[in-house]
């Protein structure tokens, strides 16, 4: 299974395979045509209340994974779809944060190249 984490600010490459932003809100500055996404997963985002409550806070990561895992139970038709894609090919989950390592896609990734439910 070969899905990959990609900043929506860095340059699209074919490379990627099939590019999903999994962002709730557009990237700010990034023209759609340049981002070249295959699909935007909306609904695989973090609610708008577990957002606020991260805001991106390192030493909040391991309990917003746990909420956001939580989250993503209501969404394994979706997950199912993804993991189906990643195993035909790369997948490329796009993402807009500037904290690489702490982030919602983070999690999804690990989600989805686990192949255990989420819960």
């Amino acid at each position: 299974m070969d899905v990959r984490l990609k900043r929506a600010y860095e340059a699209p490459a074919v490379s990627d395979g099939y590019r999903v932003l999994v962002d709730r809100l557009w990237p700010r500055g990034v023209r759609s045509q340049d981002a070249r996404l295959d699909e935007w997963a909306r609904e695989l985002a973090p609610s708008a209340e577990l957002r606020r409550w991260f805001g991106h806070d390192p030493d909040r990561f391991e309990q917003f994974r746990l909420r956001y895992t939580a989250e993503l139970a209501a969404r394994e038709k979706k997950l199912r779809e993804l993991r189906r894609r990643a195993r035909e090919g790369r997948l490329t989950l796009v993402y807009a944060a500037h904290d690489s390592e702490h982030n919602d896609a983070v999690v999804l990734a690990e989600i989805l190249r686990s192949g255990r439910r989420a819960r």
